[in-house]
């Protein structure tokens, strides 16, 4: 096989921007069970094949063979106009599958996927089974709601992940001929239009650092440029902020409309700054992530707060019941922060991934990894009953995992990120850090190997002076210790660095010379040789967490978390006869460990039967300025556990919220 030149197999990675920093490679970290380790292995065991199993039952896959076969006419094509990029996602997941561990089954799985893909393309490098072909619609005839280029996206990242994992093969040669094909079409002298849903600009700046083809990087910047000047076509009842196509990229204030559009939008203008040294363009994404973090996102992590557009809300819009928080806006989300972690160094985009990788990602799939929430509410006032468990689901909520719906982006987006996830665990620095960088500079000079997120494993890195090999023991994030021994070392100076999150006030780190001393939030740096030991202590005890009063939806309500982990109360929790609605919380008892979750104190106060048709509010006299109480009597206090929100309804169909009104 035919090896990328100047990216050796162990270092792929999903991201490869220029600069000082590094991801880890596929081949470089090696979880060994724990939270992630168990997830990505569920995933590999099941997850994909899950997917792909479905993909066929419903003729997703066969609408290739159609095209292949000049078939198409008079044929009604299953699926949604999108559905090509599933296949696209499911064959990215299996090539960052392939690359973590050889398995000569799931390699014959790739070759067959990637002959009926192939063979369905045409001569000049177009690739899509939904239009340009006999009884279809024209190429490019609805570039608002046709998704070819969003679809082509996803191809192409698909091959960035097989070159670097394996190197050129037929989908590397397809994807190169797409965008070609894209750059004839889109380029400064081709039609100026653009996706109504973003995510060939991530393609084609990944592709373009693949490839060593700036031509690509460019079609890129061509996009993002054109986006914000009203030029797609209107869908009814939505603005054309949906499509992020009111206001110029680097104008824009925040992120709005479509959470995944807007995130995926962002990703690739952060990757098109960064190649093409647009620091008023990156400036611009980084304000964007200020103010959407700081008053449009869930205490979660998720994003999107409108059932109606999936998009985001206005600022403070946050109500916990109508939360749609998709799992793909939350893969987005991470692709964005870890992008703005690469460039930057700064610990908040570390902080924001760990908590959607938590509270987002890893509460989509089932235990088994063959059903999953598509949206995520943070309060279910209804037990899941409409789910369908062996078929496919036509809505994205429901308060029950599904195992495919009918628009099932999430599943294999689930798949792609769970395959790559210890890429994200961690980043090299060798050259020294640029001027303005969060991140501070070794003291110790030399190479700088830092942790970003926590998980049992091994780490390999290739330094320019020698391997650097640590061994990290955690059982993280049930417990707060981080061991980390330097296993190798180079004689070249190496720095340890280390995330204290922004909630682990108290934390503690215990160096080689086994002094302990406080470590405060941020990044924390050790130097190490050969032989030496680390131990970081994280404060995961449960803590009460208040709502910005700005957020009138949780006004009056605590939520406790313990660690990165938000925990939920579910009504499987509460005693016979007691209602979730019902309960408060006795924010004055404090709050215990319990298990992995807490427990608290809580009481349930009396609620009216109903039924009497008046509006659910109680009168106050004029001259009163009392506020009524809850009518009936309060229950006498009691104590219920709350559970990780990333378990709810393992147990079955339940209520549940995350934001407990207090006493």
């Amino acid at each position: 096989m035919t090896l990328p030149s100047f990216l050796p197999v162990a270092q792929a990675r999903p991201v490869v921007p220029p600069g000082p920093r590094r991801g880890v490679g596929i081949g470089e970290v090696r979880l060994d069970g724990g939270f992630w380790g168990t997830l990505q292995e569920t995933n590999a065991r099941a997850t994909i094949q899950h997917c792909l199993d479905w993909m066929e039952r419903l003729g997703w896959l066969a609408n290739f063979d159609r095209v292949a076969a000049g078939a198409t006419a008079g044929v009604a094509r299953p699926g949604w106009q999108f559905s090509d990029s599933e296949i696209y996602k499911l064959l990215e997941a299996i090539a960052w599958e392939l690359g973590r561990a050889a398995d000569p089954v799931l390699e014959k799985t790739w070759d067959r996927l990637v002959d009926r893909v192939v063979a369905a393309q045409d001569d000049d490098g177009y690739l899509n089974t939904c239009y340009g072909h006999a009884g279809q619609p024209g190429r490019y005839t609805d570039l608002s709601t046709g998704h070819e280029l969003y679809c082509a996206g996803h191809l192409l990242q698909a091959a960035v992940a097989r070159h670097r994992t394996h190197g050129t093969d037929r989908l590397v040669e397809a994807a190169r001929r797409v965008a070609d094909h894209v750059c004839a079409e889109f380029g400064a002298d081709g039609r100026q239009g653009i996706c109504g849903h973003p995510e060939i600009e991530v393609g084609l700046a990944e592709l373009g650092r693949t490839l060593d083809e700036p031509r690509y990087t460019e079609q890129a910047r061509l996009f993002v440029e054109r986006r914000g000047h009203g030029t797609l076509a209107p869908i009814a009842l939505l603005s054309p902020a949906y499509f992020q196509d009111d206001v110029p990229v680097r104008e824009a204030d925040v992120w709005r409309g479509h959470a995944v559009r807007a995130l995926y939008l962002a990703a690739g203008a952060v990757d098109v700054a960064v190649d093409t040294g647009d620091t008023g363009l990156h400036a611009a994404v980084e304000r964007q992530w200020s103010r959407s973090v700081e008053r449009r996102t869930y205490l979660t992590g998720g994003m999107g707060s409108r059932h109606q557009d999936e998009g985001f809300g206005d600022d403070f819009e946050l109500p916990p019941d109508r939360a749609y928080c998709e799992t793909c806006a939350g893969v987005a989300s991470v692709m964005v922060s870890w992008r703005l972690l690469l460039a930057t160094g700064d610990v908040r985009y570390a902080d924001l991934v760990e908590r959607t990788f938590y509270n987002v990602v890893a509460t989509s799939p089932r235990t088994d990894g063959q059903a999953f929430f598509y949206a995520n509410p943070l309060q279910q006032r209804e037990p899941g009953a409409d789910v369908r468990p062996d078929a496919v689901n036509p809505r994205a909520e429901g308060g029950v995992r599904a195992p495919w719906f009918d628009v099932s982006c999430c599943p294999t987006n689930v798949a792609r990120t769970l395959a790559s996830w210890h890429t994200y665990a961690a980043f090299v620095e060798e050259a020294p850090t640029a001027p303005g960088d969060e991140a501070p500079a070794s003291p110790a000079g030399g190479a700088v190997v830092t942790l970003a997120q926590y998980a049992s494993g091994d780490v390999r890195v290739a330094l320019d002076g020698g391997d650097v090999a640590l061994r990290v023991d955690t059982a993280y994030p049930v417990a707060g210790t981080v061991r980390v021994r330097a296993l190798e070392a180079p004689d070249t100076p190496v720095t340890l660095r280390l995330r204290v999150p922004h909630w682990a006030d108290g934390a503690t780190l215990t160096g080689p010379d086994g002094a302990t001393r406080p470590a405060a939030p941020g990044w924390v740096d050790v130097p190490v040789a050969g032989g030496d030991e680390v131990t970081l202590e994280l404060p995961v005890t449960p803590r009460l967490t208040a709502p910005d009063p700005r957020v009138d939806a949780a006004r009056g309500t605590l939520a406790v978390e313990r660690g990165p982990v938000v925990l939920c109360l579910e009504s499987v929790d509460l005693p016979d006869g007691v209602a979730l609605e019902s309960v408060r919380l006795d924010a004055g008892a404090g709050v215990e460990e319990h298990d992995d979750g807490a427990r608290v104190r809580v009481v349930a106060a009396g609620l009216p039967d109903g039924g009497t048709g008046a509006p659910p509010f109680a009168s106050v006299p004029p001259s009163s300025d009392a506020v009524p109480d809850a009518p009936g009597v309060a229950s006498e206090p009691f104590d219920v556990p709350l559970v990780p929100y990333h378990r709810w309804a393992e147990r079955g169909p339940s209520t549940m919220r995350v934001f407990v009104p207090t006493t």
